[in-house]
Formats: structure tokens, C-alpha cells, sequence
């Protein structure tokens, strides 16, 4: 049987991250074509649209121009050479092409309906009355909000100590919605912690968020969890290249290196941080409690 698959947003963020030709946006194109396979809301749009200018800004610091100070201070017996001259047309070209760059750039971020390739497509799921996407037209996203709202206050997954909103309970509550009225096994494809963790490259679904699936919907049902769109798609009937698989691969194994990279910067932070004396302040800001409505609870009946 094949599976519904639920599209995190840091999934589609992370199309904005993907180094190489546009070639390797390829495995977004299956999106356009198996909108009624996959598990969708109008929370997931939000954040999408939210943190995309971000996202963008990210990675456009790496076209800043080039340092060329260099140039100035060659000897005065390198000044005059070939090789030098060479380098100064070149980096009048490099200017050109980085301004190039830049207006596209700009043009992404001011109208990404006409100029944003990753936008064009997501906008088209979103836009996309199907079953499976809890958009502002359907009466049960307010079901599902409450039903969000108590299980955020109570500490239930999928959710992290520091989050102050409802977002991911919300996309949980939709996906056992789904679930239930699909009798179909669902994939859920997610770069984050809040659904499981990851060890040795393998995701694995948070123990609290199986049980409940199980006990909601069905034991002989299945609810897996990968960081992986290409493997996603795979269990929802959609075939995926080779070529698609092995770019999603490269991407996710320098986003690996990434991170770790960030995480050593980080811990040199945290000891400086930790030396100032300003780290107490730091940390009860971050497990501040969030103060939720009453009204927010939720009817009696409402099941969790």
C-alpha cells in the first residue's frame, strides 16, 4: 500500500540551500505531479513563506565580491606582467556577473511568483484544494488547532523545550487527521528534531509519536520518519532517478559538515559565554514558559 507523505518545512527551505547546477532542484518537480500523495497545511505555508527572505539572504552572503586588495600591493616587477593584467580583466568580469547575480537575486525576493523556481512550485501545492492540505477553506483546521493547543500545553511531541508556538502540533494533529481518513501508512520527511532523531544517518521516529499513532489510528498501520525527500516519495509510489537520489545525498552530506562545523564554532561560544557570567540570564530566558488562553484547552471529548 502505498503511503502519504507529509513535507516539513524545512525540507522546502532547504531547496534554497542546495549548491550546484539547478539540475539538482529536479526531485522538486515531483511535487507538481502527486499533490493528492502528500500531507500539507496552511501552517506549513506560513512558515515557509516567513522564513524563505531569510533563508535566501543566508546564502546570498556567499556572493560577495572577492577580496582583490592584492592586486594593489604586487611588486613593481609583478605589476606590469601578463599575468597580472590577466587577473584585473578578470575581475572586472567576476564584478559583472556578481551584479548579474545580485538583480536576480533581488528579483527572487520582490516577486517570487514570477521569478522563484522553488517558490512557483511549492505556491502550486499549497494553492491546491486536495484532502490532505488543511488550508483557510476547511472548517477543521479549528478542530485541529485546539486539539494542537492541548497537547502543546501538556508537553506532548513533536515539539522543543525552547518552542513558544503551536506550529508542529498543529502539523501532527493534521497528519493523524489524515491518517484516520485515508486508512493509508504515512511518511513523514523532516531535517529537524522535532519528530525523532537521527543516529548514523538513520531517522527515527520520536517513542510517544509511534505509540499515539498507533493508538489513534491503527497498530497494523505504519508511520515512518526520514530526513530524506527522494526516500519519501519512494513510499508513496513515486519514482525517483538515481541522479535525484545521489544529488539529495551530496546535498545532505555537506549540510552534515556543515553543521558540524557550526556546532564546534558554537562550543567555543558557549565556554565564552559561560566565563562572562551572562549565561544564567541566557538560559531562564530560553525555558520561560509560554502562558496559553484557557479557552485553548479544548472541549471535553476531544481526544489527544
Amino acid at each position: 500500500m502505498s503511503a502519504l507523505v507529509f513535507i516539513d518545512t524545512n525540507i522546502l527551505l532547504d531547496f534554497y540551500r542546495v549548491r550546484g547546477p539547478e539540475s539538482d532542484l529536479a526531485i522538486l518537480e515531483h511535487i507538481d505531479s502527486n499533490h493528492d500523495r502528500i500531507i500539507t497545511s496552511n501552517q506549513v505555508e506560513m512558515e515557509f513563506k516567513k522564513n524563505r527572505p531569510a533563508v535566501i539572504l543566508a546564502t546570498y552572503k556567499d556572493l560577495k565580491a572577492a577580496e582583490w586588495q592584492g592586486l594593489a600591493g604586487l611588486p613593481a616587477y609583478l605589476a606590469k606582467s601578463k599575468q597580472s593584467t590577466a587577473l584585473k580583466n578578470s575581475q572586472k568580469r567576476i564584478k559583472t556577473l556578481l551584479k548579474t547575480l545580485r538583480d536576480r537575486t533581488h528579483r527572487i525576493l520582490e516577486n517570487p511568483t514570477g521569478n522563484d523556481p522553488v517558490y512557483k512550485v511549492v505556491q502550486r501545492l499549497f494553492r491546491d484544494d486536495t484532502a490532505c492540505n488543511l488550508s483557510r477553506k476547511k472548517d477543521s483546521r479549528f478542530r485541529v488547532r485546539r486539539l494542537a493547543a492541548k497537547r502543546f500545553i501538556l508537553g506532548y511531541p513533536p515539539r522543543k523545550d525552547s518552542d513558544t508556538a503551536i506550529g508542529d502540533a498543529v502539523n501532527w494533529e493534521w497528519i493523524v487527521r489524515c491518517a484516520l481518513d485515508t486508512s493509508k501508512d504515512i511518511v513523514v520527511v523532516s531535517r529537524d528534531s522535532d519528530f525523532g532523531v537521527v543516529f548514523e544517518g538513520e531517522a527515527i521516529l520520536n517513542d510517544w509519536l509511534r505509540q499515539e499513532f498507533h493508538d489513534r489510528v491503527s497498530r497494523t498501520r505504519s508511520i515512518t520518519l526520514t530526513t530524506r525527500l527522494a526516500e519519501g516519495f519512494r513510499a508513496a509510489g513515486i519514482r525517483v532517478t538515481r541522479k535525484e537520489t545521489e544529488a539529495e545525498e551530496e546535498f545532505l552530506k555537506e549540510r552534515t559538515t556543515s553543521m558540524a562545523g557550526r556546532a564546534a564554532a558554537a562550543s567555543l561560544g558557549f565556554a565564552s559565554l559561560q566565563a562572562s557570567g551572562s549565561l544564567g540570564g541566557l538560559l531562564k530566558y530560553l525555558t520561560r514558559e509560554t502562558k496559553l488562553p484557557p479557552e485553548l484547552l479544548g472541549k471535553e471529548g476531544d481526544d489527544n
